[in-house]
């Protein structure tokens, strides 16, 4: 994770804004923290030694407020954040990425959430209303007390649409959602890994500048096989095995990776390919910076060639 500038914060705030999920506001100790658009989430460095990437739900000039769902199977990142953070706790945090950015669009635009996935898409239906322009927020959860930001969701008005499964004839429908739009609508999507699936299901004939989304976790890494990395600077050639990341193929040789959140979500691994065919299982990349061939993310993505030759 070298070379990443990190900022100095104080947990000002925690909020149980539904059952499991705390929002923590998180000051800067020594004046201003970078801009923060909608949609943009922060590496949170934990006192444990380990990485988190969350959702901004809102921000100030010198704060931010994320919130954390708690895990059952959590390997310490939720639990610490909802369980250990008490008010007065330091932190360190990264700059806001903004890989799932609110395109400026005068039409039409849908946002759809599920869960936490909320955090996300909340800022960017307080920017739209802000402007005056012409959207809808639905809003996916298990029973309507699961809701997160009850108080901000109602701030905004009628232009939310809370979808409730265990409420009969409130369950979501993203195929019926898209296909009442208007042409030229922009759809949004944060949510688990079924929605976002259904979401592109639904959205497979739309032109794809018009479909945005933010999945929670890469593909997994396993499946593949046995390729080897050439470092162009360095000249080193390593094996990565099928069950092995190039990050972790990297830091195992000694050698200084970028990388943090190695889910494929950040983008604060991302390399230039100099030589090969990469499998890109990453979430940040577009279908074209794919199909380019130019960058991947070695926290999770892997090897069509046998070889692949990197900028490192």
């Amino acid at each position: 994770m070298s070379g990443e500038r990190l900022f100095d914060v104080r947990v000002v705030a925690l909020r149980e804004e539904a059952p499991g999920v705390v929002s923590c506001e998180l000051q800067s100790t020594s004046g201003e923290l970078p801009s923060c658009p909608p949609g943009a989430h922060v590496d949170v460095h934990l006192p444990n030694g380990l990485v988190r990437q969350y959702s901004v739900a809102s921000a100030t000039a010198d704060s931010y407020q994320v919130a954390v769902k708690r895990k059952p199977a959590s390997r310490g990142g939720s639990a610490f954040m909802t369980d250990s953070l008490r008010i007065g706790s330091l932190l360190r945090i990264g700059a806001p990425r903004d890989n799932f950015p609110l395109v400026a669009a005068n039409g039409r635009t849908v946002l759809i959430a599920g869960g936490i996935g909320i955090t996300a898409l909340l800022p960017m239906a307080r920017l739209l209303a802000a402007r005056g322009l012409d959207w809808t927020l639905h809003y996916a959860v298990r029973a309507p007390e699961d809701a997160a930001f009850k108080r901000a969701l109602q701030d905004l008005g009628d232009r939310i649409r809370l979808h409730a499964s265990s409420t009969a004839g409130c369950r979501l429908s993203i195929e019926d959602i898209v296909m009442q739009q208007p042409a030229g609508t922009h759809f949004y999507c944060c949510g688990p890994a079924s929605m976002l699936d259904a979401f592109l299901a639904a959205t497979t004939s739309l032109p794809p500048e018009q479909v945005h989304f933010e999945r929670f976790g890469a593909e997994p890494t396993a499946g593949g096989q046995e390729f080897v990395v050439r470092l162009a600077r360095s000249g080193q050639v390593l094996p990565v095995a099928a069950d092995q990341t190039i990050v972790d193929a990297l830091l195992a040789a000694g050698v200084d990776a970028p990388y943090s959140c190695q889910q494929g979500i950040c983008g604060s691994c991302e390399v230039k390919v100099l030589q090969g065919s990469p499998d890109h299982r990453d979430d940040v990349l577009t279908e074209a910076e794919k199909a380019s061939n130019k960058t991947m993310m070695i926290c999770c993505s892997r090897a069509c060639s046998p070889e692949l030759v990197l900028d490192l």
